[in-house]
């Protein structure tokens, strides 16, 4: 199978672990995962997918963390976590994704923040944070995103204020704060 460039799991709730020779799929480009209620951690070996472009795990309740090998997905552009509710925090490695264009986080219930590698990611230019219910705040760091054009922040309840650093946001054409009630 080192020829799959495409793997769709969407909708297999009774999975609960991928096996770790999935990393062995060198072609791979889009690893859809969607809906998989019952997936609990993605396994190490995933950081050795080097041509994956798009990694989709909308709605898995079940995952709290993601694999620090998930930096070294150096292709990866889109990467869609919405409906993680489980999902606490990201890894520190996340900073490394140097592709990385799409960021979709909405309805990560759990999330309180993020980290400040998030900084880094250099070809960021869409982040979706719409009903994180418990994200506190925005690190200094999400000033340096230079490409960033879209930051939506729509009923993010939990979040009281903004970074000073945002104005340096000189690429931002959208900014989405609507119902952030404890916003000051």
């Amino acid at each position: 199978m080192s020829a799959l460039q495409n793997l769709n799991l969407n909708d297999c709730s009774s999975v609960q672990e991928l096996p770790t020779s999935i990393g062995q799929l060198s072609a791979l480009q889009n690893l859809h995962l969607n809906k998989c209620s019952s997936l609990q951690e993605l396994p190490t070996s995933i950081g050795q997918l080097s041509a994956l472009q798009n990694l989709h795990l909308n709605d898995c309740s079940s995952v709290q963390e993601l694999p620090t090998s998930i930096g070294q997905l150096s292709a990866l552009q889109n990467l869609h976590l919405n409906k993680c509710s489980s999902l606490q925090e990201l890894p520190t490695s996340i900073g490394q994704l140097n592709a990385l264009q799409n960021l979709h986080l909405n309805k990560c219930s759990s999330l309180q923040k993020l980290p400040t590698s998030i900084g880094q990611l250099s070809a960021l230019q869409n982040l979706h944070l719409n009903k994180c219910s418990s994200l506190q705040e925005l690190p200094t760091s999400i000033g340096q995103l230079n490409a960033l054009q879209n930051l939506h922040l729509n009923k993010c309840l939990s979040l009281q204020e903004l970074p000073t650093s945002i104005g340096q946001l000189n690429a931002l054409q959208n900014l989405d704060l609507c119902k952030c009630s404890r916003l000051q």
